[in-house]
């Protein structure tokens, strides 16, 4: 979406969606709402132990066309100003480098955004989200398991699956998430080795 529609958008109480910033194109910072107010960015979500994630988060969006709609490598001086907004935000609120999360990690069926060309590898080295280490291959440890690749993802905090419970679309969908936000350069939904070894490194 455009700066001008994303802002009509995001005041407009019939659209049911808000945030706390946008961050347009050119790196403007626009405060939408205060941050000890609810804004309506996560929706239903789920990560760890909390639901519906709009009350116990701060939420910034950056204006992109979105995958459906000619989805946009985000401008560097979004990201720039996107990294000195959440070292303010970390250090104001004493948030833990973990909590820096996706929609997509938060509601996986329902939402792909910030998507694959969004750099996490490059937040994580101010300590804003995870990132994997990697480590020397235990021999036989890396034959893919779908049940433990998914065990690894509920350590780290995904929902929306059961572990005794495989279901296609949505076990495609939450390994889709996972590879956006770790393996941007193999979005495939398909649970391959490199995807498997990367869900080992975060939660070993």
């Amino acid at each position: 979406q455009s700066e001008i529609a994303s802002i009509t958008r995001l005041k407009n109480p019939r659209s049911k969606v808000s945030t706390h910033y946008l961050i347009n194109r050119n790196g403007k910072i626009t405060q939408m709402v205060k941050d000890e107010n609810i804004a309506w960015h996560a929706g239903k979500s789920k990560w760890k132990n909390l639901k519906n994630l709009n009350q116990n988060s701060i939420g910034i969006e950056l204006v992109n066309k979105g995958h459906q709609h000619g989805y946009q490598k985000f401008h560097y001086s979004q990201i720039k100003n996107l990294i000195k907004l959440c070292l303010n935000l970390k250090k104001k609120y004493s948030i833990k480098k973990e909590n820096f999360l996706g929609h997509s990690d938060i509601a996986p069926l329902r939402k792909s955004d910030p998507g694959e060309k969004f750099p996490w590898k490059k937040l994580s080295k101010y300590k804003l989200g995870k990132w994997y280490k990697k480590k020397k291959p235990i021999k036989n440890k890396f034959r893919i398991n779908k049940y433990i690749f998914f065990k690894n993802l509920k350590k780290l905090g995904y929902r929306y699956f059961s572990l005794n419970v495989r279901k296609k679309i949505e076990d495609k969908k939450i390994i889709k998430s996972f590879q956006q936000h770790y393996l941007p350069s193999n979005v495939t939904g398909t649970l391959d080795q490199k995807t498997y070894i990367i869900s080992h490194f975060l939660t070993n």
